[in-house]
Order: C-alpha cells, then structure tokens, then sequence
C-alpha cells in the first residue's frame, strides 16, 4: 500500500499547479519517512520440518519403514537400535567455545565471590569423545550363547530357557526350567483400531522330577509375551511318571488333532531321538532315553499337546497287570535274555480263561492295536549295475575279516591258527602294555 502512494505521489509530483508552487519536497520527505520496500511481495517460510519436528519424529522418518513397505517386507533389520541420541554425552553451556557461566555451569557466588563470566581453555578431545560414543551406539552386538543354550535354530527363542516362573508370595519355584517351544506374530483385525499386531509365546516348565506345565500368553513385546506364558505354566502343573529316572513305563500311542506319535521305552543310554519339540518337553520333565516317531501334522502346538497326552495316560506295570490279571515279565539284552517279572496280578488267569481274539502281544497292547507306517526300502541304484558284481567277488575273500580277529582277540587272546604252535615265529608281534606306558611317559 504504501508503495502504492508513493507512486501516486511520484505522479502527483509532475502535474503543476502554479510554477512557484511544487510538491517534491513533500515526496522527498515521504521517501524518507516510508521504509524501502519491493515492488511485489513473496511470502516466505522461515520454519521447516528440520526445525519444526522433534529430533524422534526425524530418527524415524530416516530409520522406518512405512506400513505399506512392511507389507511388501521391507525393513526387516531396522530397529530403534539404529537411532542415535546425539544430545548424549552434552552437558548444557558446554560447547565448542569452553565458557565459564554462573548460574549454568558454575554456582553465582562461591565464597563470598561472585563468579563472574571467563573464558576457559579449549578441550581438543570433546569432539573425538562424543564421535566415539556415537560410533558405539549404533553397534549392537548379542552377547555369545554356548551351543547348548542357543535353541533349535541360531539366534531365534523356541528351544531356549528363559529361566523359572516368577515367585508368587513365598512359593519359589527352585529347580524349574522354563523352554520356548513358539514364538510368533499374530494380528487380529479390530473395527476401531484396525490390524492389530501381537506376539504369541508357548512355553513349558517343569522340574526335571515329573512335574510339567505348558501355557500359551500374548502381548505386544515378545519379552511380555514370553514372561505372561511363564508364569501361567506354573500354574498348570501335573505329574508324569517316569519308569527308573530316565525313561517311560511303556510304549504308547498318542493322537491329538491330525498330529499321531509312536513312543517307544529304551534302556539307559539311548537318548532322546525325536521331534525336536518332544526333546525340549523330554529335558524339562527329565526323560532321558525315548525314541518317538510323529505321523501327520507337526504343529507345534498339537505335537506338544499330544506327547504330553500320552505322558498323563500313562499306566504303571501294577496297572497294566490288574488290568489283563496277568503277569508282566521283561526281557532284555542287558539282562542276558533272562525274564525279569515287573508286576504281579493279586489273582493271576490261567490260559483257558484268555479269549481267543484277545491282545497278547505287549507292543500291539500299548499301541491299541495299530501297526506303524513302515515304507519299503528298495535297493540302491548300483546294486544292478556289472561293476557291483566284480566288487562283491573281490570283497568275498575279505568277508568277516574283521569278526574273525575280533573272536580270535576274545577267545585266545590274540591273533593265531592251527598253524601258530608249529611256527611260533609267525606269531604277530605285540608289545607289552609296560613299554607303551613307559613310552608315553617318556
């Protein structure tokens, strides 16, 4: 507006009235008194989003990703770890210049002084002090995890322990271990909030001794997940019983779902050979030697709660023999093929009085009659190829060679024939165990 006159007055300037009579001094004055301005005005912004926005709302413009890009499965390794606080290790009214402010950095009167505003020397090393805790936050590194303790696959949590559940009131839970069977993201699709993201735990704890629990928590971290589904184990507890610390009482067969398992009772020493869910259940209850086979789906999830199953119907030896009132003998290997009787009816049948249809057979018995899946194994290709036959006639002279030595080595002692009395300088050589220990000594 006011350059507006200005030029209306510029105008006005040269139009004359009287020739005495002018107005240029009053233009003059106008110039001075009005500021200079330009012709047109721009509008201009002397804020933006780099001093607008809060340094977190710029981390995470830089470090996230949108939602659209986490559908297509984007930023997968992104994490808060990567954003840098660069206000840490700043005090304030300590910067570049090395500035001795009352009030801010030092007291306003010290003494009977009042301090008054100096300048202190430079410190070279602020700046390298603050890179290097910079450098250091954006590298995060897990701490190492023994190969025992690292679960079924690396860095992920099912497999691992996570400690015992959490004490309620004076109850403390001393002995238990608590394992990781799953951990996944779930989402449910809420009307008001939209997909909802959460994460699923399923645990199970026990004691090693017989006692069990499993349990299943969400929450929005997995670590809340993990510890809800803890604590909810212990309060699931039943008792498992376990044939001579370190097995099951018999074999079984179990289904939940489309999920079957074949368990079968092995002697000390065995170990578990499993699914590895079933190993992880096996290691909390404190089951030892098993040998399990999982026909159909391996959920997780059914395969925990079908094993489990079986554990809880499980049958003493006392039972089972009440049941059929007949006695229960065992024959092993390590017992040289010799019956050991495990359990005793209080009145024993007699064999006129067993059915003719009736299950004789212990494993048929344990199994409710059901014959394992078993496929047939066909002969490797090269069983019918020509060369395979030369083999097998070179191989026929050196056939049993090694049992042969081994049955010598056991029944004589050494390597001999009927030709080694009548040559005894044939005799192989072998040195006695004294040189060979002085040997190692030396």
């Amino acid at each position: 507006m006011a350059s507006h006159l200005l030029n209306v007055a510029r105008i006005l300037s040269k139009l004359t009235l009287n020739t005495n009579c002018r107005v240029t001094n009053t233009i003059i004055k106008l110039e001075r008194e009005l500021p200079k301005q330009p012709l047109f005005n721009h509008a201009s912004r002397n804020t933006n989003f780099f001093n607008k926005m809060p340094a977190e709302d710029l981390w995470k413009g830089i470090t996230t990703v949108s939602n659209a890009g986490k559908k297509r499965g984007r930023g997968k390794t992104v994490s808060k770890k990567n954003i840098k606080d660069l206000n840490r290790g700043q005090i304030i009214g300590v910067g570049k210049a090395n500035m001795l402010w009352p009030g801010l950095t030092a007291p306003i009167i010290r003494g009977k002084e009042i301090v008054e505003q100096q300048k202190l020397p430079e410190d070279p090393e602020r700046q390298a002090r603050l890179n290097q805790l910079r450098d250091q936050m954006g590298t995060h590194r897990r701490a190492k995890l023994s190969p025992i303790e690292r679960g079924w696959s690396g860095a992920k949590m099912p497999g691992r322990s996570i400690g015992p559940p959490d004490p309620v009131g004076e109850d403390n839970f001393e002995g238990f271990d608590t394992k990781v069977l799953e951990l996944k993201t779930v989402f449910n699709m809420k009307g008001n909030f939209g997909r909802k993201r959460r994460v699923s735990a399923t645990v199970v704890t026990g004691n090693k001794n017989g006692l069990v629990g499993f349990a299943n928590g969400k929450g929005i971290e997995p670590r809340t997940a993990m510890r809800k589904a803890k604590n909810r184990s212990a309060q699931k507890l039943v008792h498992i019983k376990i044939f001579r610390n370190h097995t099951v009482f018999h074999d079984f067969f179990t289904q939940f779902g489309a999920t079957k398992i074949y368990v079968w009772q092995k002697p000390e020493g065995y170990g578990l050979e499993c699914h590895r869910a079933i190993k992880t259940i096996c290691e909390v209850v404190g089951i030892n030697d098993l040998h399990a086979k999982v026909e159909g789906s391996t959920n997780v999830t059914f395969v925990m709660k079908a094993f489990l199953l079986g554990l809880v119907r499980q049958k003493t030896h006392q039972e089972i023999a009440e049941e059929k009132k007949l006695h229960l003998v065992e024959f092993t290997k390590e017992n040289g093929g010799f019956p050991t009787v495990l359990a005793s009816p209080a009145q024993c049948r007699k064999e006129d009085q067993l059915g003719k249809d009736e299950i004789l057979d212990f494993t048929q018995y344990c199994f409710d009659g059901r014959v394992i899946l078993k496929k047939k194994k066909y002969p490797p290709f090269y069983t019918k190829l020509k060369s395979y036959e030369i083999y097998l006639k070179k191989q026929e002279k050196l056939r049993n060679k090694e049992k042969v030595k081994l049955d010598l080595i056991t029944q004589y002692g050494e390597i001999r024939s009927f030709l080694t009395e009548k040559y005894p300088e044939c005799r192989p050589f072998r040195r006695a165990k004294k040189e060979e220990e002085q040997e190692a000594e030396a």
